[in-house]
């Protein structure tokens, strides 16, 4: 019996959503952003214990608004991990910023701090801290690094809702910004989406103009400063909080994922980085291999899907950079996302490791 296909990721939506919506309609709900969103916002913020979190319309345009509330200029350089979707690049990018690429650190994969102490210049103003795969550094360290540099912190925990820091502290919440994404591959989705977390209420206000035409409420067309359409939606909002509602068991499950993975995968052929699952909830599962390309087709054989961890940024046809960037390269090129679906069982995983397991032998 041929098996079938399972995919790298996949979003997972159930009854709940589907009546949600059904439910919201049926009450003449016009879609556009208002009370559901709200309730999604108030959601988000208690979860994550900030005091605002503000609805957007993607993860990058998250980190865009971030960089214009806390006054970025065009020329001002921000530093940002060279092992990173594209997003946290080109956000800067968007309004004239600078982004100073930066190696990473081997043992969780984010920007290697001593390596950004030695970039920093008289035009860098920021640090985009980026989060990878829920993993981090002790944030109260990453934060002191910024206030001793006069730098704003930039917290990109797109892939980091359900992990936390050494203290206990959601990530994303340490910054004078956290940025989160609810696009189809995150533990939970809203199709596309993005939330900015900040304690901050002068900040809070910034972005809440920013993102309405520059006006704090709708319904008026009256603005006293520039701004832009970088709403969300009801109709996102109440699948939103029904995936809230959800996101324990997934956290749960994704921790139990990993440490599965890790013990089926358990020889030296197969490298993970070293994760504590107390405090991280894994977004993917990540191992380190040669012959990446082999292992693809292998799994792809055998109707199981997989995809390469990012390429350098530095690497990238629209920068074309000759600066060498060795632990960035030396992980990004074994890199490997399996499958990490919610929706995967445990025989699915075990299944999974005994092909590549196969594979090796």
């Amino acid at each position: 019996m041929t098996q079938t296909f399972i995919p790298q990721m996949e979003p997972v939506y159930g009854e709940e959503e589907k009546l949600a919506l059904i439910q919201y309609l049926n009450e003449g709900g016009w879609g556009t952003e208002f009370n559901k969103t709200l309730e999604f916002e108030n959601k988000v913020a208690k979860f994550t214990n900030v005091k605002y979190a503000i609805a957007t319309n993607n993860g990058t345009i998250s980190l865009t608004l971030s960089m214009l509330s806390l006054g970025l200029k065009p020329g001002d350089e921000v530093l940002i991990p060279n092992l990173t979707m594209i997003a946290t690049y080109t956000s800067a990018l968007m309004i004239g910023l600078k982004p100073i690429l930066v190696d990473i650190d081997p043992t969780n994969l984010c920007i290697n701090i001593e390596e950004a102490r030695r970039k920093i210049g008289k035009k860098t103003k920021a640090l985009v801290y980026v989060s990878l795969n829920g993993r981090s550094h002790d944030m109260n360290m990453v934060k002191d690094f910024c206030i001793d540099n006069n730098l704003f912190l930039i917290e990109d925990a797109a892939q980091s809702l359900g992990s936390y820091n050494f203290d206990k502290k959601h990530l994303g919440s340490f910054g004078d910004f956290g940025s989160l994404s609810f696009s189809t591959p995150k533990i939970i989705s809203t199709g596309q989406g993005g939330m900015i977390l900040t304690n901050d209420e002068d900040l809070a206000h910034k972005v809440r103009k920013l993102k309405n035409f520059g006006r704090i409420e709708g319904g008026n067309d009256y603005h006293d400063s520039v701004g832009y359409n970088f709403k969300f939606t009801d109709f996102q909002a109440v699948i939103g909080i029904e995936q809230m509602k959800k996101l324990p068991n997934r956290i749960k499950w994704k921790k139990e994922m990993y440490e599965l993975y890790e013990e089926l995968l358990n020889h030296k052929f197969v490298e993970f980085i070293h994760t504590d699952l107390k405090r991280t909830s894994p977004w993917f599962i990540d191992i380190y291999i040669s012959e990446r390309s082999k292992l693809m087709k292998i799994l792809k054989t055998n109707n199981y899907g997989s995809r390469p961890i990012y390429p350098p940024i530095s690497s990238q046809p629209i920068l074309n950079l000759n600066e060498k960037f060795p632990v960035t390269e030396k992980y990004s090129n074994r890199g490997l996302w399996l499958p990490s679906s919610s929706s995967l069982t445990e025989d699915d995983i075990i299944a999974l490791s005994n092909c590549i397991n196969e594979w090796i032998r």
